[in-house]
């Protein structure tokens, strides 16, 4: 009588964990480790050795400058985001348009990257003025803000564009698919991570490009137009209350295209895998 062998069976070993998905997704904690830790360096220097500097006063007097007049503050805000939010939108979409006409005809790719780089090169602090007396209203900031974002944008659409796996593309051609066919079916899907890594750096640039013209002229209000005012007025505390203020916006911009990039490209690597 023969007796069957029994079948071992091996459990599957677990699947690795990227380094962010262990006990939740810790990786912003280092990052708010060291600006708390920031924060009290400054608040103690500014109460100790720097005590008799006015430039630098403690990060408690800031924020309650901020908390006491947060009228002035929020009302400058609002003028700041109506000028730069058209700007950094219409930047965007030129930038991108041009990114996928430049990858879509590759005789158009290094002509259009050597005028983007011109127009990024052309000094902000010289296009000011020419746009305070060619536009209106809020049309200066805005330009400049378009032109903040334009090149940082072009080329994180064309990088992510030229992203795409070949073997994808061979795929698109060998079932009659052309150029549009590959973009639509594999290259837009491929740039999505990129792309949002571009625009999430554009954010900043854009309101750094509203502020930059507020500081050259032509606002009534707006954050550029209040740091001004303080300077003139030998208010550190409003001084660094409107940088924060303005740090504050920028990073809120920043984490809101990240967030709405981790929703529509939920296939991106996070952080670099563990490996055994």
């Amino acid at each position: 009588m023969s007796t069957a062998t029994p079948t071992v069976t091996r459990p599957e070993p677990a699947p690795r964990l990227r380094s962010g998905a262990r006990l939740g997704d810790l990786s912003w904690l280092p990052s708010v480790v060291a600006m708390a830790a920031l924060l009290v360096v400054w608040e103690v220097a500014a109460r100790t050795f720097l005590s008799d500097s006015k430039a630098f006063p403690p990060v408690t007097d800031v924020v309650g400058n901020v908390l006491g007049d947060i009228d002035v503050y929020s009302r400058n805000t609002r003028a700041t985001l109506r000028a730069v939010w058209p700007g950094w939108l219409y930047g965007n979409l030129v930038a991108t348009v041009v990114g996928i006409v430049a990858i879509a005809v590759p005789h158009l790719e290094r002509p259009a990257l050597h005028v983007a780089v011109a127009i990024s090169s052309l000094p902000i602090i010289a296009l000011g003025p020419i746009f305070q007396v060619s536009l209106t209203g809020d049309a200066p900031r805005s330009a400049l803000a378009a032109l903040s974002v334009f090149l940082t944008t072009m080329i994180g659409a064309m990088v992510g564009l030229r992203a795409c796996d070949r073997t994808s593309l061979d795929m698109v051609r060998a079932f009659g698919g052309g150029p549009v066919a590959a973009l639509r079916k594999v290259r837009i899907r491929a740039a999505l991570p990129d792309y949002f890594a571009a625009l999430r750096i554009s954010a900043p640039a854009a309101v750094l490009g509203g502020i930059i013209g507020e500081f050259i002229g032509g606002a009534d209000n707006g954050l550029g137009v209040a740091l001004i005012s303080a300077r003139a007025n030998a208010d550190p505390a409003r001084v660094w209350g409107l940088a924060l203020v303005a740090t504050l916006v920028a990073g809120a911009g920043y984490a809101l295209i990240a967030l709405v990039g981790r929703l529509l490209s939920p296939w991106a690597p996070r952080g670099l895998e563990t490996r055994r």
